[in-house]
């Protein structure tokens, strides 16, 4: 009996054993009740916007955004996409929503036209909340081009041939376009009608409820929404917010997108979870405006990708910034190299950062390292297992394997998805019978329950902290007249982890130039995936099984550009 319980000690098998209870709350009600608590707290700081709100005034914006959401029609259960960078109107848009029973899904802000029109049919959107414009993206333009009903329709009734869910574009910023609702408006819309709604709500919304759909692409092509409910990423906030011991007297530095888990979830939950500041230093990354913030504003915790983190640090003007408040944070989104690591705990006096790993199915986060980690284990491996977590390690037969073996990740739990927006199908191939969450990654645990990442089954490129995902790419790049095939892959680059390198086979007679290429992508997909790397060939290396084989042109392209693969 004793030898069979060491030999099953020994598997890849870890759960988060906790003392601590996980919250049986809606966002809306533990959000009330920390508000309530902690009302003349700091809790939104957007520097850009000259925002400055305790929880009290966050609380009354957040209710106002509720009733006037309410006030336009929207019922519980529909969706409203939000396109846009960092701003306040995105975080009230994110416990608004949560409040009056509706589904926010998450739409990058690099989308361009295929793709916004893509996610706003598949999840259904009713409403959009849309930024107006930043950089070279005039999300209105965008949205005309997509929606020509749009400048002639009265504000809030929309009617679309393309979208016919889509009833009301709501604009954030700038002078108002045609057929557009302020921001303004829909927040001074609810009513006493609405608010007590809102209090009748509160009382019938459960958390195992649907409250946010995030598209993450897949290998088989078009994007996959995400559909989280208030228990899964609730929780995830809290526990992330625990491993890094916030509390009320912690600000949040948040330079990670909103639009992605790392800026929803491991920024703004894990903040409000424990009453925290959150301080945006802009709406888009910056190293310059991420250090005032810091300094400035006296910053405890700092979230960031790898590139990111060197960004900061290799600017010219790193050493003028006083960074010594700073104790605590994350470092994910891609593999995190030690060297990075140890420089950010050195040098931004991070000395009890952590690294966290996980996917947008499962909320994120399901390893993170704690701060009385010892340090090697915290910049060599993604921690231990997180509280109420399951995760198994298993080879292609299902089995599970001996500590320290490679094999694939699964994890169940609170965190695992409903499952992905109205379809049953590409959800059962990633959760089984059991609801064990099949993630495509290999993995390895140690003795001490530590687990390192070692590879990915799926052919993902992470480019800077964004998922790229090759067979999208070629599935985009096959519609063009010129193309008959088309291979994409990743290749190590030193900045930005992995660049995007594509090998184009063209149609008999035809011939094309990189620019050509790259100018089809533009303002039809995110600018990320547009391939950093274009390679015109004849034919791929096979199998003899007809099976392309992307390890051996990612070799090539690396010895053709001098590239070193990391070690």
């Amino acid at each position: 009996m004793t030898e069979s319980r060491h030999a099953l000690a020994l598997r890849s098998y870890v759960h988060g054993a906790s003392a601590v209870p996980l919250l049986g709350e809606t966002i809306g009600e533990n959000f009330s009740r920390i508000a309530a608590h902690h009302a003349k707290r700091p809790a939104l700081i957007v520097r850009e916007q000259g925002i400055r709100w305790c929880y009290a005034e966050l609380a009354a914006a957040v209710d106002r955004l509720a009733a006037g959401l309410l006030a336009l029609g929207l019922e519980p259960g529909e969706r409203v996409g939000i396109w846009s960078l960092n701003c306040a109107e995105w975080v009230l848009a994110q416990f608004a929503t949560a409040r009056a029973g509706l589904i926010l899904v998450n739409i990058n802000p690099a989308y361009r036209v295929t793709e916004l029109a893509y996610a706003l049919a598949k999840a259904g959107c009713a409403a959009l909340l849309t930024a107006c414009h930043f950089k070279s993206s005039d999300y209105i333009g965008i949205l005309n081009a997509l929606l020509p009903e749009l400048a002639t329709s009265r504000p809030g009734a929309l009617a679309a041939a393309q979208l016919p869910a889509l009833r009301a574009v709501i604009q954030l910023e700038g002078e108002t376009a045609p057929g557009c609702l302020p921001f303004a408006e829909v927040l001074a819309a609810g009513g006493p009608t609405e608010h007590a709604r809102l209090a009748a709500l509160a009382e019938t919304l459960q958390c195992d409820e649907a409250v946010n759909i995030q598209f993450t692409s897949g290998t088989t092509g078009a994007p996959k929404g995400a559909t989280l409910t208030h228990h899964n990423i609730l929780n995830n906030g809290f526990f992330i917010g625990e491993a890094m011991r916030l509390s009320e007297t912690d600000s949040l530095c948040i330079p990670v997108p909103l639009y992605h888990c790392f800026g929803m979830v491991l920024g703004v939950l894990a903040a409000v979870t424990h009453g925290a500041a959150m301080v945006f230093p802009g709406r888009g990354f910056d190293a310059l405006a991420t250090l005032g913030a810091v300094a400035e504003e006296r910053c405890t915790v700092l979230h960031g990708v790898p590139t990111m983190f060197i960004a900061e640090m290799e600017h010219p003007d790193f050493a003028k910034f006083d960074l010594s408040s700073l104790r605590t944070g994350i470092m994910a989104g891609s593999p995190c190299p030690i060297a990075v690591m140890r420089r950010a705990i050195e040098t931004m006096h991070l000395s009890e950062i952590t690294i966290a790993y996980g996917m947008t199915e499962t909320s994120p986060v399901s390893f993170q390292t704690s701060v009385d980690d010892p340090l090697e284990k915290r910049v060599s491996t993604v921690g231990r297992i997180h509280p109420h977590v399951e995760v198994k390690i298993i080879d292609a037969n299902g089995l599970v394997v001996p500590r320290g073996t490679p094999g694939e990740l699964c994890t169940r739990g609170y965190s695992v998805m409903l499952g992905y927006w109205d379809d049953p199908v590409r959800t059962a191939e990633v959760i089984d019978a059991a609801r064990w969450m099949h993630t495509g990654d290999l993995s390895t645990i140690d003795e001490e329950g530590y687990c390192s990442i070692v590879g990915r089954i799926k052919d993902m490129v992470i480019r800077g902290g964004e998922n790229i995902y090759p067979r999208e790419v070629e599935e985009f790049l096959y519609r063009h007249p010129k193309i008959e095939d088309v291979q994409a892959f990743g290749v190590s680059d030193p900045l930005f982890g992995e660049e995007l390198c594509v090998w184009v086979r063209l149609r008999a007679g035809e011939t094309m130039t990189e620019d050509e290429l790259r100018a089809f992508c533009r303002d039809q997909i995110a600018h990320y995936k547009i391939p950093r790397y274009v390679r015109f060939v004849d034919s791929f290396p096979m199998t003899v099984t007809g099976k392309v084989q992307k390890y051996i042109m990612r070799e090539r392209m690396m010895e053709g550009l001098r590239i070193t693969a990391p070690t």
